[in-house]
């Protein structure tokens, strides 16, 4: 028998009165293991949730990497470039060479076109300046099928114009604009004004509400006639990666490809990835992760302060028993070995509810959505939660290394009394 474990476990499972005081102790340092970890968890994946999903928006609206023109006009403004099939083509296998985290999965998976042009869109009451985004049928309408309210995405083409619009819930609300209404857009071409009726075909909600208050789709043919552009010439091409851990090294590969290289038309290549399309709100999102690091720091503290005090508690509680055991030939060693079991107990039980509790309610949250959010001000209208199994694993471990420190230097006061002391310590 290990004579050691079988103290501690009668000590960490007895009831009897001389406990009266370490029983409420053994339960507050539980009840904080439980509460530390669990809130690590939710923490972490409320936070991984939240980044996930508004990148996810903000890459929905501009793709993961743009290929655009570095060349302007005398006006400012980007010059188009010339999208061929051997540009996109080219694009397209421009991350071969790239070691991929998925077998079957390519890096790049998708190569579109898209132009763009600002307008305005006025009723009889009210008008917005807004930005018309044409693209065509290659394009991925994955995320705007999503966040589709009412009606249906426009017949994007490349051949022909639909004089379809798809519009936000914030446009269609400053507008008093449904689907099936029609609008009249205008566009300011230099020295000229141009007129187009559109029909409201669809209503999208994304709560991003940079973009929602600006962006409108259109097929692409209808905004190249608007900026009296070829068939080939667009304001760029999106390119969209299997995972958003390619960003770098895809972004350098099309670099390499295609950067700094110039079309038929003397325009040259540029390629910028998400970030640097968006760093304010990617700067923004890097910002949680300090927070996410204070309150892993401080719930660990917490979980160890709480595991430390109960075991000085369980020692001076039983410290007649301790001199009684040694007494009876039991070496600093074991009495040792006996807190070091029973902190064992105590943190393996706290980790494991903990993880249950933790788990649990992220669960519920990301299945049933029980808390909400203000849309307008975080962009998402309930608490996300992302299980990132790696991390998690990963907090558990830094937990229970932390807690095999504490639970090290704890029991090096366990034992140091002498027995004809301890015995007599009332």
């Amino acid at each position: 028998m290990n004579f050691p474990l079988f103290i501690a476990r009668r000590m960490f499972y007895g009831r009897d009165q001389q406990q009266s005081v370490s029983r409420p102790a053994i339960r507050i340092a539980l009840a904080g293991i439980i509460v530390g970890l669990a809130v690590m968890i939710i923490s972490l994946c409320v936070v991984m949730g939240f980044k996930q999903q508004v990148a996810d928006k903000v890459v929905g609206f501009g793709s993961h990497i743009q290929v655009v023109s570095l060349t302007q006009d005398e006006y400012m403004q980007r010059m188009p470039i010339e999208a061929s099939d051997s540009i996109v083509n080219l694009v397209t296998h421009a991350c071969d060479s790239i070691p991929q985290l998925h077998a079957t999965t390519p890096v790049i998976r998708k190569v579109q076109r898209f132009a763009m042009k600002m307008g305005m869109l006025k009723t009889d009451d009210d008008f917005l300046g807004l930005q018309f985004k044409g693209v065509g049928q290659d394009y991925d309408t994955t995320f705007f099928s999503t966040y589709l309210l009412e009606g249906r995405l426009p017949a994007f083409s490349s051949d022909e114009s639909s004089n379809e619009l798809l519009i936000s819930r914030r446009i269609a609300n400053d507008l008093t604009l449904a689907v099936g209404d029609r609008v009249f857009a205008y566009f300011i071409d230099r020295s000229q004004m141009r007129a187009r009726r559109f029909n409201v075909c669809g209503i999208y909600e994304t709560n991003l509400s940079e973009y929602d208050r600006t962006t409108v789709l259109t097929d692409i043919y209808t905004i190249r006639r608007l900026n009296n552009w070829d068939s080939l010439q667009v304001t760029g091409l999106e390119v969209l990666i299997s995972d958003f851990a390619y960003l770098a090294s895809a972004t350098d590969s099309i670099e390499a490809r295609v950067g700094h290289t110039t079309d038929n038309h003397g325009c040259t290549y540029g390629v910028y990835h998400i970030r640097d399309l968006a760093p304010h709100i990617f700067s923004w999102l890097g910002v949680l992760d300090v927070n996410v690091v204070m309150i892993l720091v401080l719930m660990i503290c917490v979980a160890s302060f709480t595991v430390a005090s109960g075991l000085l508690i369980i020692m001076l509680e039983r410290i007649q028993t301790i001199g009684t055991l040694m007494a009876l030939g039991a070496t600093r060693l074991s009495i040792r070995k006996i807190f070091t079991h029973f902190a064992i107990m105590l943190v393996g039980r706290g980790m494991l509810w903990g993880n249950i509790v933790g788990v649990a309610l992220c669960w519920l949250q990301s299945q049933f959505h029980i808390i909400g959010l203000d849309a307008s001000v975080y962009y998402i209208d309930s608490v996300p939660i992302q299980f990132n199994w790696p991390l998690i694993i990963l907090v558990n471990i830094i937990t229970l290394v932390v807690a095999a420190i504490v639970i090290f230097g704890s029991s090096h006061f366990m034992g140091l009394g002498k027995p004809a002391k301890t015995m007599r310590w009332d």
